[in-house]
């Protein structure tokens, strides 16, 4: 089968093909708009009321962390002038091994 005999074919199935007025193309692009609009807003809703309640769930919860940190600064600074290196929460210290490649 050549291009051209492909062309049409394509053609002559798209004669027989109904297409949509130009009324119904405009109902049906305005229909669309307006369910992805409603979609959107439903969608919307529904991501603030989680937010929302998820926001005020982690406001109720005690604070247990921070107040140990808060703890273990006040007992450091309670025995005089602390300095910066008592404030300061080491780091993990990570060494990077060569590698040896084999040819």
């Amino acid at each position: 089968m050549s291009f051209i005999q492909y062309i049409k074919d394509t053609q002559g199935e798209l004669r027989h093909v109904a297409w949509p007025t130009r009324l119904q193309t405009i109902v049906y692009t305005i229909l669309v708009a307006l369910i992805s609009i409603g979609v959107s807003l439903y969608l919307g809703l529904f991501d603030y009321i989680f937010t929302t309640g998820l926001a005020r769930f982690l406001q109720v919860l005690p604070a247990t962390a921070p107040t140990s940190i808060e703890q273990s600064i006040a007992t450091s600074t309670s025995s005089g002038q602390a300095t910066s290196s008592e404030n300061t929460i080491p780091l993990p210290q990570f060494t990077v091994q060569p590698t040896t490649t084999q040819q």
